[in-house]
C-alpha cells in the first residue's frame, strides 16, 4: 500500500503555486505517480519517458497494455525531443487550439518514450493542457507527463480529487487538488489524414465544427462506433468506459417515448426489488419517479451537462443504483463528445423508441 500524498492549491500568485508544487513536481522526477487537474478531468501522471513508472499508471489502474497513454507538454519546443516532422496543418492546429483540450497523434521520435506509452504504435497523442496548476507542474517536473483519466480503469473519469481518491488512494503517491475540472470530459483526439484533412478518433472539448473551421473535410472517425479489435489508436476506442456499477441503459427518440419507456422500465424495476436511477434532462426532470433522479441540466446547454455527467455516474454508485436509464442527447457540438461517453457508460446499449 503506497501513502497518497494530498497537494491542495491555493494559488495565490504564481510564486505560491510554484512553492505548493515542488513536491508534487520532485515525485514526478524521481518515477513517482500524480494525479493533477487538467481543464478537461483530473489525469494521472508519470515521467512518459521512464518505463517503470509508466508501468505504475497502468498497475494504478488496471488498465489494458495496448491502450496508448496521452502525453502532456508545457512547451511546444519540447515537440521536437518527442516527435518526427509533421504536417503545417498539425502546427496550425497547435497555434490555433493549444493550450486546450485537443491531442493530436504526431509520428513518434523512436527511442525516446517508453513503448507502454504507445501501446506500440509509430504514433504518440500528445495535447498542452489549459489550466494553470496543471501547466505549472509539467514545467517544474521538466518531463513529457504521460497522463491517462485518473481512475480506476473503466470507471467515471474524475472531475474532483475526491474521485480520485475513491479510485486509487493508497495505489499512487500523491493527488494535486485544485477544486473541480473544467469541461468535465476527455480531450478531443485526432489524426491528420494527408496534409489537409482530419480525422477525430475520440470527441472532446473542441467540438468537430470547430475543427471543421480548420479543415472543411474533418470527420469523426467510424472506429468510435466500432469496437476495435487490434490495438487502438487513441485511448476510449476500445473497451467500455466511464461506466457505472449498475447497469446502464441509453434510451432515444420522441421525447414523450422516451418518458413513457424510461418510466414503465423503471416501475417494472422496483417492483423487482432493484434499486433504480435516472439520468434526465431538466426540462423533463420532474415526471420520473425513481430512486433517485439526476439532472445534466439544460438539453439546450450541454456544456453544462458535459461537466455534469461524471459526477452524477458516480453519484448513482452512491446511491447503489442496480439498474439507470440515461436520456439522449443531439450530437451537435459538444454533444458528440457527451454520447460518446454516455455510449461508452452503457456498453452501447441504447435503446430506440
Amino acid at each position: 500500500m503506497t501513502t497518497t500524498n494530498i497537494w491542495r492549491v491555493k494559488k495565490a500568485d504564481d510564486n505560491r503555486l510554484r512553492e505548493e508544487l515542488a513536491q508534487a513536481a520532485c515525485q514526478l522526477k524521481d518515477g513517482g505517480v500524480i494525479a493533477f487537474p487538467t481543464e478537461t478531468v483530473y489525469g494521472l501522471g508519470a515521467d512518459a519517458r521512464n518505463t517503470a513508472a509508466v508501468e505504475r499508471i497502468f498497475t494504478a489502474k488496471g488498465r489494458p497494455s495496448d491502450n496508448p497513454l496521452i502525453v502532456h507538454i508545457a512547451q511546444r519546443e519540447q515537440l521536437n525531443e518527442l516527435v518526427l516532422p509533421y504536417p503545417q496543418l498539425a502546427a496550425d492546429l497547435m497555434d490555433h487550439f493549444w493550450p486546450g483540450p485537443l491531442t493530436i497523434v504526431l509520428p513518434v521520435r523512436p527511442g525516446v518514450l517508453s513503448p507502454l506509452v504507445t501501446a506500440g504504435l509509430s504514433t504518440v497523442g500528445i495535447r498542452m493542457p489549459d489550466h494553470p496548476t496543471a501547466l505549472a507542474l509539467l514545467v517544474q517536473a521538466g518531463c513529457p507527463v504521460a497522463a491517462p483519466s485518473a481512475n480506476r480503469s473503466g470507471r467515471p473519469s474524475p472531475t474532483l480529487a475526491e474521485h480520485v481518491l475513491e479510485d486509487l488512494d493508497g495505489r499512487i503517491d500523491g493527488v494535486v487538488d485544485d477544486g473541480p475540472t473544467g469541461v468535465g470530459l476527455e480531450s478531443t483526439v485526432i489524426e491528420l489524414v494527408g496534409d489537409k484533412d482530419i480525422r477525430i478518433l475520440r470527441p472532446g472539448g473542441i467540438t468537430l465544427e470547430a475543427l471543421q473551421q480548420a479543415a472543411p473535410a474533418a470527420e469523426i472517425d467510424s472506429g468510435i462506433t466500432e469496437e476495435p479489435e487490434t490495438a487502438p489508436r487513441s485511448p476510449g476506442m476500445k473497451y467500455t468506459h466511464y461506466a457505472p456499477q449498475g447497469e446502464l441503459e441509453l434510451v432515444q427518440g420522441d421525447s414523450e417515448a422516451v418518458v413513457a419507456y424510461i418510466q414503465a422500465q423503471v416501475t417494472a424495476a422496483r417492483a423487482r426489488g432493484e434499486i433504480t436511477g435516472v439520468l434526465a434532462f431538466e426540462e423533463r426532470l420532474g415526471r420520473y419517479e425513481s430512486d433517485t433522479v439526476l439532472s445534466l441540466g439544460s438539453e439546450l446547454e450541454l456544456d453544462a451537462a458535459a461537466h455534469l455527467l461524471y459526477a452524477a455516474l458516480r453519484e448513482f454508485d452512491g446511491a447503489g443504483a442496480q439498474r439507470i436509464w440515461a436520456e439522449c442527447c443531439s450530437i451537435h457540438g459538444i454533444g458528440a463528445a457527451l454520447m460518446n461517453r454516455l455510449a461508452k457508460a452503457a456498453g452501447n446499449r441504447i435503446i430506440f423508441v
